[in-house]
C-alpha cells in the first residue's frame, strides 16, 4: 500500500509535470522543425536534380537525337544513345524508333534500361501529339515521373522530337539523393533527441528553480503543523513566490500569537478550575461532616424540616463527587495524569465495583474469570462505575455488562434496557456538561462522567464507543489493551 501510494506521488509530483511539459514542447517543436526541415530539403534537392537531369536530357534530345535521319538504323541509335549518356553521367538513356511496325531501340548508361522500365502512363503522355496553338508552340512535350522498381527510387523522364524522330526516354537512379536524404533524417532525430535531452535539462534546472522555494514552503508549513510556530522563511527577491512566502510569514507570525493567547486563556481557566477546586474541598469536607450528622439525625427533626436536610446531604454530595471530577478532569488537561498499573482480574474487578456501589440486584455479570489484563485497576474502577451508573441513571435495569479478550484487546460492554440513545445524541455523549435533555439541567449528573470515563480509556491506549444495541438500549463498549504497559513503551519508543 504505502510503495503503491509513494509510486502514486512520485508520478503526481509538480516537478515530474513540469519536466514532462517541457519535454513534450520540446518535443512537438522540434519533431515539427525537423520535419518542415527535412520536406524542404528533400524538395529542393530533389527538385535541383530533377531539373538538372532533364534539363540536360532535353538539350541532349535537341542537339543530337534531333540530328539523326528520319529512318536512323539501330546502329545510329545505338551510338546516339551512347553518346547522349557519355555526355551526361548519372542517367542512362532509350532511344525507340518506329520503322514499318517495329521498334528499333538504342539504349545506353550506367543501368540496364528497357522500355518495360517505363510507366505505361508516362508512354502514353510522351505519344500523345498536341494541337498547335498560339499558347502552344509545341507538338510534343517532355513528361517525367518518379518511380521505385524493385525498391529503387527512379526518375524517369521523356520526349519526342518534334517533326519526327526517335522517342527518347532518360532513366535516373536516385538512390545518392535517397542516402543523402535518410543521412540528413538521422542528423536531424539526432537533433531532436539532443533538443528533448537539453529540454529535460532546462526543465530540472527550472524545477529546481522553482519547486526549491516551494518545497522550503512545504517544509516550514510542515514544521508549522508539528507545533514550531516559530519557524519562519528567508524571504528574497521580489517575485510571486517571495511575496508568497512573506504572506505564509504573516500568517504563522498571527498563528503564533493566537494560539499564545489561547494557550494563555486556556492555562488561566485550567488554573482557575484547579484553584477553585482545591480551595472548595475545605469547606466542602465540614460541609460533608455536617451532612453526615444530619443525615443520622433525620429521623429525629421536625418531619417539616426532614425534606430540607435529605436536600441538603444529597445536594452537598452532588456537589462534592463535582468538584473530585473537576479535579480529575483538570489533571487530565495539566497533563499530569499517571497510571499505576497492576496484573488484573477483570472479573474480579468488576464484581468489586458493582458491590461497592450495591449494584448487584441491578447488574446481570457475563466474564470468565481467569482473565488477567495489566492496567491501572483505580481508573477501571472509575471508567466501570461511570458506565454502569449512567446506564441504571437513564437506561434502567438489568444492565448487562459482559467481558471478552478479542486478540490483544480487551473488551467490556455495558447495555441498559432503556429505549437507547437518540441518533442526534450519540456524537455528544463523551463532551464535557452534555447533557441529551435540556428539559433536566438539574439532573443529578454532573455531564463530567463519560468524559472522565474517555480520559481514563484514553491513558491506558484504549477507547469508548457508544451506540444502540440490536435488541434496544444503549450499548457502550470499552476496548483496552490487555497489557497497557507494552502499548506505553511502544509509544516512547516511537
Amino acid at each position: 500500500m504505502i510503495p503503491a501510494l509513494l509510486a502514486g506521488r512520485r508520478w503526481t509530483s509538480l516537478r515530474l509535470r513540469l519536466l514532462i511539459v517541457f519535454a513534450l514542447v520540446a518535443l512537438t517543436a522540434a519533431v515539427s522543425a525537423s520535419g518542415i526541415a527535412y520536406w524542404l530539403n528533400r524538395e529542393a534537392v530533389l527538385t535541383r536534380v530533377q531539373e538538372a537531369a532533364l534539363g540536360d536530357f532535353r538539350q541532349e534530345m535537341q542537339n543530337r537525337a534531333a540530328a539523326l535521319p528520319v529512318d536512323p538504323t539501330p546502329e545510329e541509335l545505338q551510338r546516339t544513345a551512347e553518346l547522349m549518356a557519355g555526355s551526361s553521367p548519372g542517367y542512362s538513356v532509350l532511344l525507340v524508333h518506329e520503322d514499318k511496325g517495329q521498334q528499333v531501340f538504342g539504349a545506353a548508361g550506367p543501368d540496364s534500361f528497357r522500355l518495360a522500365d517505363v510507366p505505361k502512363s508516362l508512354q502514353n503522355a510522351v505519344d500523345d501529339e498536341q494541337k498547335s496553338t498560339t499558347a502552344n508552340d509545341a507538338e510534343y512535350h517532355m513528361y517525367w515521373q518518379r518511380t521505385k522498381p524493385r525498391g529503387n527510387p527512379y526518375l524517369v523522364g521523356g520526349t519526342r522530337i518534334v517533326g519526327g524522330g526517335p522517342t527518347g526516354y532518360m532513366y535516373k537512379s536516385l538512390a545518392q539523393e535517397r542516402d543523402d536524404l535518410n543521412a540528413l533524417g538521422w542528423s536531424l532525430t539526432i537533433a531532436t533527441g539532443l533538443a528533448l535531452l537539453g529540454s529535460a535539462l532546462l526543465a530540472q534546472a527550472a524545477a529546481r528553480t522553482v519547486l526549491k522555494p516551494v518545497q522550503r514552503l512545504g517544509d516550514a508549513a510542515r514544521r508549522l503543523g508539528e507545533g514550531e510556530l516559530d519557524h519562519r522563511l528567508d524571504v528574497s527577491g521580489t517575485d510571486e513566490l517571495a511575496d508568497l512566502s512573506h504572506t505564509f510569514n504573516k500568517t504563522a507570525e498571527a498563528l503564533e500569537k493566537k494560539v499564545a493567547d489561547m494557550s494563555a486563556r486556556e492555562e488561566s481557566s485550567r488554573r482557575f478550575v484547579a484553584d477553585m477546586s482545591h480551595e472548595l474541598r475545605t469547606p466542602l469536607t465540614a460541609l460533608t461532616a455536617v451532612a453526615e450528622v444530619l443525615e443520622e439525625e433525620v429521623d429525629d427533626v421536625d418531619p417539616m424540616i426532614a425534606p430540607a436536610v435529605a436536600l441538603v446531604v444529597s445536594e452537598t454530595r452532588r456537589l462534592n463527587d463535582l468538584v473530585e471530577n473537576l479535579m480529575e478532569v483538570t489533571r487530565f488537561d495539566a497533563g499530569t495524569a499517571r497510571l499505576v498499573l497492576d496484573d488484573v482480574d477483570v472479573a474480579d474487578q468488576v464484581t468489586a465495583c458493582i458491590d461497592a456501589r450495591a449494584w448487584l440486584d441491578a447488574v446481570e455479570l457475563d466474564a470468565d474469570r481467569g482473565i488477567v489484563a495489566r492496567l491501572d485497576p483505580r481508573r477501571l474502577d472509575v471508567i466501570l462505575a461511570n458506565l454502569i451508573g449512567n446506564a441504571l441513571k437513564h437506561g434502567g435495569s438489568p444492565v448487562r455488562v459482559s467481558v471478552v479478550v478479542e486478540e490483544e484487546w480487551l473488551v467490556i460492554a455495558v447495555q441498559d434496557n432503556g429505549p437507547g440513545i437518540p441518533q442526534e445524541v450519540l456524537p455528544h455523549v463523551f463532551d464535557r456538561f452534555y447533557k441529551a435533555s435540556a428539559s433536566r439541567p438539574k439532573s443529578d449528573g454532573s455531564g463530567l462522567g463519560l468524559s472522565i470515563a474517555m480520559e481514563n480509556a484514553h491513558i491506558h491506549g484504549g477507547d469508548i464507543t457508544a451506540a444502540n444495541g440490536a435488541e434496544g438500549g444503549a450499548l457502550f463498549t470499552l476496548r483496552l489493551p490487555m497489557d497497557v504497559g507494552k502499548v506505553i513503551a511502544g509509544d516512547e519508543d516511537a
